[in-house]
């Protein structure tokens, strides 16, 4: 089933206590694109500027990315600059140039108009109403995330597209910042009646909680020995998430949103091994196939008597 994710394209320079490294492709479709690809084709539309390497142009298109939506604009791309502390789970901006992405107008081709599940990556929920604007036919599923920013800053707009979508990819406090409620449950709960019918709360090396009107999954985050940079596992793990259901046609059932789940954790463990997309580079899916099994295997357990 088709799958289109709209959000940025970015080069970020980072900074852990494991190295560094400068002008590395990131952004929310950059990462969501990548993982999602590795269960089935991914439609992308962003924009780039001129100093945007064609190798990660490449790098996308070998990965079965359609980047008929990807424009080249005039002027630089999108750059963030970040530093992680031993605490891995919060990054300090250092630096954030918006450029060319500053002027991005979302224009799905044509093609592109008939998607049968769509993300909208963490840009302006101005754009993202644009982009639903623009959708013919309603997907089978369409998920959003956002951060802090947009939620202090554009609330009202905010709310106005999450009435609008399925499901909302949020972290544990972005959580409590949207629903005024300190309780990640009572958030989650919160959320729901706002109009998503599912509120997924991404928590890092915790792992994630799927929320739905009667029921809550949590899944674990798998247990790594070494995490080198963090950047991009939500995106990645939304990536997963949506990618395992297009490439299943899965209805939505508590199940398939429950492997889903699984396949996003994984996809995100993955993606903070090495720096950037370096992991993805070489992950072959015998690789996937393993950790899931080793996902099933952390929280199997008999029925207690």
């Amino acid at each position: 089933m088709s799958m289109l994710v709209v959000g940025s394209v970015a080069l970020d320079s980072l900074e852990t206590p494991f190295g560094v490294r400068k002008d590395v492709p990131g952004g929310s479709a950059t990462f969501f694109s990548t993982a999602a690809s590795f269960f089935g084709p991914v439609q992308l539309v962003g924009v780039v500027g001129e100093d945007f390497p064609e190798e990660h142009v490449k790098f996308l298109a070998d990965r079965g990315v359609d980047l008929a939506g990807l424009t080249r604009a005039t002027g630089r791309t999108f750059r963030w600059s970040g530093r992680y502390g031993y605490d891995l789970n919060e990054a300090q901006t250092l630096d954030t140039q918006l450029n060319v992405f500053g002027e991005f107008r979302p224009e799905l081709p044509a093609s592109f108009r008939r998607p049968d599940f769509l993300f909208l990556g963490n840009i302006h929920p101005a754009l993202q109403a644009q982009v639903l604007d623009q959708v013919e036919v309603r997907p089978k599923l369409v998920a959003m995330d956002t951060m802090n920013f947009w939620i202090e800053g554009t609330r009202e707009k905010l709310l106005e597209v999450l009435a609008r979508v399925d499901l909302l990819f949020i972290n544990d406090a972005e959580v409590r910042q949207l629903s005024r409620e300190h309780n990640v449950v009572k958030a989650a709960r919160t959320i729901l009646a706002m109009g998503p019918s599912r509120v997924v709360v991404k928590r890092g090396e915790y792992g994630a909680l799927l929320f739905e009107r009667d029921r809550v999954f949590a899944a674990p985050a798998y247990p790594l020995e070494e995490v080198f940079d963090p950047t991009g596992a939500g995106d990645s793990f939304a990536g997963g998430f949506m990618g395992f259901l297009a490439n299943r046609g899965a209805d939505l059932d508590a199940d398939s949103l429950r492997q889903a789940c699984v396949a996003g954790s994984t996809l995100a463990s993955f993606c903070v091994e090495r720096f950037s997309l370096d992991r993805f580079r070489d992950l072959s899916r015998k690789e996937i196939d393993e950790r899931l099994a080793a996902f099933r295997s952390l929280t199997d357990f008999r029925p207690i008597a």
